[in-house]
C-alpha cells in the first residue's frame, strides 16, 4: 500500500529531515519518501493513516490530508 500525506508547517529540508525520523518508529513502513510539504509512505498495511498522523505530530507537523491507495500488479 501507499499513503500520500500533505503536511502542513514543513519549510525547511530540516523540517523533511524530522518528519522522516519521526516515521522511523511505525511498524509496517517499507520506504519513506519525503519532502517539503510531504511524503510518500509504502508500507504493508499496518501503518494506518491515524499512525503516520500521531507519529508526525510528535515532530511537530499536523497532516492536513492523507489518501491511501493499494498497489495495482499488472497481469501479463
Amino acid at each position: 500500500m501507499v499513503t500520500r500525506l500533505r503536511i502542513a508547517g514543513m519549510v525547511s529540508p530540516r523540517c523533511a529531515q524530522a518528519v522522516f525520523t519521526s516515521l522511523t518508529p511505525v511498524e509496517g513502513i517499507t520506504s519513506a519518501d519525503v519532502w517539503i510539504g510531504g511524503a510518500e509512505v509504502e508500507h504493508d498495511g499496518r501503518a494506518t493513516i491515524p499512525l503516520l498522523r500521531s507519529a508526525i505530530a510528535v515532530a511537530g507537523y499536523d497532516v492536513i490530508d492523507a489518501v491511501e491507495r493499494r498497489h495495482n500488479l499488472k497481469v501479463l
